[in-house]
């Protein structure tokens, strides 16, 4: 049975999850969603079971993420799931919000959503889980991976989870996200640290940055994954002053040229 996985990563951990889930279900492509959010029309896939592994932002998923499943036309397709990873919540609200955004379309939503907790990357608001802490996380997501891969590739279907908590926390977070994701890279800073190497150029899925006087310069069309200041190799991007000794994040399994592809090219 051929498998697409569309998924969405600042830095890495749902690629993570999609590459292992990819290697075990075999016949499977890898579509990042950066790739498609410049193009239009409807978007149907080739496939007869197809994933959408995004993360969780404030109980929801990145507004890209729920521009692209507004797009998707799975009609045709025989098994649908959704892999949501997090920082340790929200992942119920944010499965519940993919079916509905592709209820509105048609009568068809998903048929089975999962989260993984994974190591949290907003470093906004705090910094990552790193060392033994780290590593721990990261096993536990990889049974957790295990345990999903069974019942993709048996096409099981399953009731969507629901959470009190996860749904108030959207009700009441979600909108505030959504009105200041775009703009909140006003905060990003960069200091005399730049090398002017252009990886937050090119890791960036929302194309969001350019050099500008060899210096990155945002652009206010943000989705505020963080990828830049956790990609950067001599953390010269700050998001206040509180990062500059905050440790940076990228899932192991994941190398910057991978990133670099999420990003769908030019």
């Amino acid at each position: 049975m051929k498998t697409i996985m569309y998924y969405f990563t600042g830095t890495g951990n749902s690629l993570a999850v999609a590459k292992k889930i990819a290697a075990a279900a075999g016949d499977c492509e890898l579509v990042p969603i950066a790739s498609l959010a410049k193009t239009s029309g409807d978007i149907v896939p080739q496939a007869e079971r197809v994933g959408i592994v995004c993360p969780d932002y404030f109980s929801g998923v990145p507004l890209m993420v729920a521009s692209f499943t507004g797009r998707l036309d799975p009609a045709a397709v025989h098994y649908l799931f959704a892999v949501v990873t997090n920082g340790g919540g929200g992942e119920s609200a944010a499965i519940r919000q993919l079916d509905t955004i592709l209820r509105k379309r048609q009568e068809r939503g998903l048929d089975a959503g999962f989260g993984v907790v994974m190591p949290g990357n907003y470093i906004m608001m705090y910094e990552s889980p790193s060392g033994k802490k780290q590593e721990e996380l990261l096993a536990k997501a990889d049974k957790a991976i295990a345990e999903i891969t069974g019942p993709v590739i048996r096409c099981e279907r399953r009731e969507l989870p629901s959470s009190f908590i996860p749904r108030v926390l959207y009700t009441l977070l979600y909108p505030w996200f959504r009105s200041h994701a775009r703009t909140d890279d006003k905060k990003f800073s960069v200091t005399d640290k730049c090398t002017s190497c252009g990886t937050c150029v090119a890791i960036c899925p929302a194309k969001n940055i350019e050099l500008v006087n060899k210096k990155p310069v945002w652009l206010h069309h943000c989705e505020l994954c963080c990828g830049c200041i956790h990609n950067c190799p001599v953390q010269a991007i700050q998001a206040g002053a509180r990062t500059e000794k905050w440790v940076r994040y990228r899932n192991p399994s994941v190398t910057i040229a991978e990133l670099e592809g999420n990003t769908g090219g030019k």
